[in-house]
């Protein structure tokens, strides 16, 4: 019997490095992986359009595409969280010292508003640190991934040929929002941000999501077991990664590799929860912040946001 193929994308990470071994195979089907170099760039493909059959996706890129019509859902394999105190980077000769300076100010924002990071990032200086984030002109580097997305008044694209670092250095912003920075003249705003990050684990239970997966409805639709089978398989690599990690069997640990590391040993549990229960006050969290920030117009039932045969599943 010849196996279905699906064309998929997702970055090689630990929690899905044995499906790409083959150490894991799906049941009922077979993944076929397109390598794309970088993973926003899938993103965009399958927003625009629907080139893949399975595809790892940022969270509040999904949130937006299902409010404009995007023909895919989500299964709730959350391949990608961490914490977002460190994204925020300024530079310490400017004189902007805390996240309340932002105010008034202009803050650069990698890519497109809808960012995931963004959103967490943007949440951290709201919540934690009383940023009123209407009062900040975040200024971006490149457009959204749903090109029907219209931002808030208070979101400019910067001029073409524009750097976001060096406008921060020439102090047309005071912040960016984003990867770690090349200049080495740049510094995260948030003093000790791993620390930061860890403390509001530990006080709030924040621990982000950023990247789940999705299917095209059309193959759900002719298949509708399948979001359970795609399911099953990432949760089976997943927990291959996870026992390595409680047992330090990891040679050569990334900076992730470390970080699930310290999730593990601070709550005594999975750090890759997967399952739309277990993550609920979490999604519920990140779509209120979607809301506040006028990304999405209102939250959306989880039941609405996952394949229907995958909302009992947890792993």
């Amino acid at each position: 019997m010849v196996l279905p193929q699906l064309t998929t994308v997702t970055r090689t990470q630990g929690n899905n490095e044995a499906l790409k071994t083959g150490a894991v195979t799906p049941r009922g089907f077979r993944f076929e992986f397109e390598e794309v170099p970088v993973l926003v760039q899938a993103f965009r493909r399958m927003v625009r359009g629907l080139e893949f059959d399975v595809s790892e996706m940022a969270l509040t890129t999904y949130l937006v595409a299902k409010a404009h019509g995007a023909r895919f859902t989500a299964v709730p394999v959350f391949l990608v969280r961490g914490f977002h105190h460190g994204a925020i980077h300024h530079d310490p000769a400017s004189g902007i010292r805390t996240p309340k300076a932002l105010e008034g100010r202009r803050v650069g924002v990698s890519r497109g508003y809808t960012v995931t990071t963004g959103v967490w990032a943007r949440a951290v200086l709201q919540e934690e640190y009383g940023v009123d984030l209407d009062k900040v002109t975040w200024v971006l580097s490149g457009d959204e991934h749903v090109a029907s997305y219209r931002p808030p008044a208070n979101v400019v694209s910067m001029k073409p040929g524009g750097c976001l670092e060096d406008m921060v250095l020439a102090g047309e912003l005071a912040a960016v929002i984003g990867p770690k920075p090349a200049s080495p003249a740049l510094a995260p705003l948030i003093p000790d941000a791993e620390e930061a990050g860890f403390t509001a684990l530990r006080e709030r239970s924040l621990y982000p999501v950023n990247h789940l997966i999705v299917i095209r409805d059309a193959l759900l639709e002719e298949q509708p077991e399948l979001g359970a089978l795609v399911f099953d398989a990432f949760a089976r690599a997943k927990q291959l990664y996870v026992d390595r990690l409680r047992d330090g069997a990891i040679d050569a640990p990334t900076a992730t590799d470390r970080m699930y590391r310290r999730v593990l040993e601070t709550t005594g549990a999975d750090p890759l929860p997967y399952g739309a229960e277990p993550n609920r006050a979490v999604l519920e969290q990140l779509m209120r912040h979607a809301v506040d920030q006028r990304i999405i117009d209102r939250p959306v039932p989880l039941e609405r946001l996952f394949a229907e045969s995958t909302l009992g599943m947890v792993a």
